[in-house]
């Protein structure tokens, strides 16, 4: 069951070569300083925060980590302080590798398993891009050889990097190249392909995440088990109902949370996925501070904007733990 995987049962997280992916896996912002400096303190109440709501484990340094706009430097250090916050905790940590240099990648994946994460994840070069299946699995076996202990799964977001070839031939040319490999954080709306992944990945015990928050019940009909996104950093709750009632064959519930979820992300993608994303955050009581360059804060008209549009949506009431008994 979806659900029950992603509550973090566990009083730790699986050793990283017996890491799977389960159930609900947020990807946390980067906590900035307003002189967008890191202000690594907050980690340690985001952590606590996805523990509370259930998450079974945090991506960082993705694109909701705003990864690829932090130094080399900046980005072990975060991984450094997931990985020593979470050590002990029901919640384990995927660290995002990708970079434009190959090199650098190879490093933070080194480094990721030197401080004990989970697993590994990479994104493609985006500047000078792979052509072709063949040169994206090259590119992916560079990053993931360099932490050959911990799972490895190839970061799938062609809307970003610009990077669309079939994941179904990158399966097939992976299998047998990239030893590691255990699957693909899938973020692109397109639940044709991500069938075609997840009947492939079920064949060789591979893992195809779903990426799309909004799309959730879509995918979880293909068949889902886990999914990774920004927005379960703050809305965990009502992604907890959408698969509860879909487990329970309640599609009418399924159907009016996930309407919900709908109309929520709307509001987030007219002002900015990130920038919003990370003003809710202050919101709820979490401050990971502004985006840095060349993302820009909101304004003080369009946090009001925000505040008021969630409060017609009841979001506050949506995220809201179920009291105990009635879940």
């Amino acid at each position: 069951m979806l659900y029950a995987m992603s509550r973090g049962s566990n009083p730790s997280p699986p050793p990283p070569s017996a890491f799977r992916l389960a159930g609900i896996i947020a990807a946390p912002h980067t906590p900035l300083r307003a002189d967008g400096d890191l202000n690594l303190p907050v980690i340690e109440k985001q952590a606590a925060l996805l523990i509370d709501n259930g998450i079974s484990a945090a991506f960082i340094c993705g694109t909701t980590g705003e990864g690829m706009s932090l130094t080399i430097a900046e980005r072990m250090q975060v991984a450094q302080r997931w990985t020593d916050v979470c050590r002990t905790a029901p919640l384990g940590v995927i660290v995002h590798t990708g970079h434009n240099s190959l090199r650098d990648a190879a490093g933070l994946a080194a480094h990721a398993q030197q401080v004990g994460a989970s697993a590994t994840s990479a994104l493609p070069p985006m500047y000078f891009k792979p052509a072709n299946v063949e040169q994206t699995v090259n590119c992916a076996a560079i990053a993931a050889a360099a932490a050959p202990d911990l799972p490895f799964y190839y970061y799938h977001i062609p809307g970003l990097t610009g990077v669309n070839v079939s994941m179904v031939e990158f399966l097939r040319q992976a299998h047998g190249r990239i030893a590691n490999l255990r699957g693909i954080k899938f973020t692109h709306p397109d639940l044709m392909e991500y069938q075609r992944c997840r009947m492939h990945a079920d064949e060789r015990d591979l893992q195809i995440a779903w990426g799309v928050d909004e799309m959730l019940l879509g995918a979880l009909a293909v068949g889902a088990q886990a999914a990774v996104g920004s927005t379960y950093n703050y809305t965990a709750q009502l992604y907890h109902r959408i698969i509860r009632a879909f487990e329970a064959g309640d599609l009418t519930t399924a159907r009016g949370a996930s309407e919900r979820s709908v109309e929520l992300i709307a509001v987030l993608l007219r002002f900015g996925g990130v920038r919003t994303g990370k003003a809710i955050m202050n919101m709820i009581g979490v401050d990971v501070g502004p985006p840095r360059p060349p993302l820009t804060p909101l304004t003080a008209d369009e946090v009001n904007a925000v505040r008021e549009a969630y409060e017609r949506l009841d979001f506050f009431e949506a995220i809201r733990k179920p009291a105990a008994g009635n879940k």
